[in-house]
């Protein structure tokens, strides 16, 4: 198995040694660390199962870094662990805020790497698991440091919001920065609006604002990816979406409605049935848009991850045991 990007037509398995295999290269931990074991892939694909399976294995915990399984109003639409799964392991960063608050990826880094901290004084083992790239990267990495912004542009791309729409903002990220409109949630307004205001201010694409010299963290990543046939990654999302309709989607997004407008309910999955909501369309339609758009969703989370050559690919039916054998010499070739 290749720890290159993943061939979707075939099955992956972990290589430990000679010609052409061996252990990737990782940087060192610093001091008073531990590992951390980064759980990533489409969504769908089963990150959640490994993440507790791996804990109980290991006896750690587990961070999330799915930025919307962050809101206690919001659970099906997010699929956020059942009850029993949560009491299967210690999980951090579940309904841990409301969707009134106003919680950025910065937020989200300095909260995880205190919590790091924590656990590193008792275990030198945590999991970091999500599907959300930005953040898996602010905490692995840091953040990236982008220019100030002219705040008339700002207050112009907020009115072409308004006026003509995210659609015409979409196109013109598009045309300025591709790198950016294929990585970025391009179904947030906020993504989208960061993005365009940064290019137009600087000159330069969003993209090129890419931190290349990441911090120093006191951990070593050992990142592990799941994957699948891009049929199979789809089938997955329409059964998943059936079941959150089925397990009583339409009623959460109703309690929701008067609070649409939030940033934090800018998401696939209650956007569409706030569309039905207001009499756009019919749910029928809303549910194949969801199901539409999840499957989008899922061809950016793998665009993003796949730039990354520290990640060692799994198929999604890969065992436990054959991960946790791989995890097992990285941390005892890194030590």
């Amino acid at each position: 198995m290749s720890n290159q990007t993943p061939n979707t037509n075939q099955s992956k398995r972990p290589s430990f040694g000679g010609a052409g295999g061996g252990h990737l290269p990782l940087p060192r931990r610093g001091s008073g660390g531990g590992f951390l074991i980064v759980i990533v892939g489409p969504t769908a694909i089963g990150k959640t199962s490994l993440s507790i399976a791996l804990a109980q294995h290991f006896d750690c915990e587990i961070l999330s870094a799915d930025s919307r399984q962050f809101y206690k109003e919001m659970s099906i639409g997010t699929a956020v662990p059942s009850k029993d799964e949560l009491a299967q392991a210690k999980h951090h960063f579940i309904h841990h805020i409301n969707i009134h608050r106003d919680y950025s990826v910065g937020d989200f880094e300095r909260d995880a790497i205190a919590k790091l901290n924590q656990i590193y004084q008792k275990n030198d083992l945590a999991i970091l698991v999500g599907g959300s790239g930005l953040y898996i990267d602010a905490v692995v990495n840091g953040l990236d440091v982008f220019p100030e912004v002219d705040q008339k542009i700002r207050e112009q791309l907020s009115d072409d919001l308004e006026k003509k729409g995210l659609e015409y903002l979409q196109n013109l990220l598009l045309e300025l920065d591709p790198e950016s409109y294929n990585e970025i949630a391009i179904d947030n307004p906020r993504r989208v609006l960061r993005a365009l205001e940064v290019c137009i201010s600087s000159g330069k694409k969003f993209s090129s604002f890419k931190n290349d010299k990441k911090v120093k963290r006191n951990f070593t990543p050992l990142y592990i990816g799941l994957t699948a046939e891009r049929e199979i990654i789809y089938q997955r999302i329409e059964k998943r979406v059936d079941s959150m309709i089925q397990q009583g989607l339409l009623e959460e997004a109703k309690a929701l409605f008067p609070y649409r407008y939030l940033n934090a309910l800018q998401t696939v999955g209650y956007r569409e049935l706030f569309t039905y909501l207001e009499g756009k369309t019919n749910l029928e339609f809303a549910v194949s848009d969801i199901k539409k758009n999840t499957r989008r969703f899922a061809k950016r989370q793998l665009t993003w991850f796949k730039r990354d050559n520290n990640l060692q690919w799994f198929d999604f039916k890969a065992s436990q045991n054959e991960i946790v054998s791989y995890i097992d010499n990285m941390r005892s070739s890194n030590k």
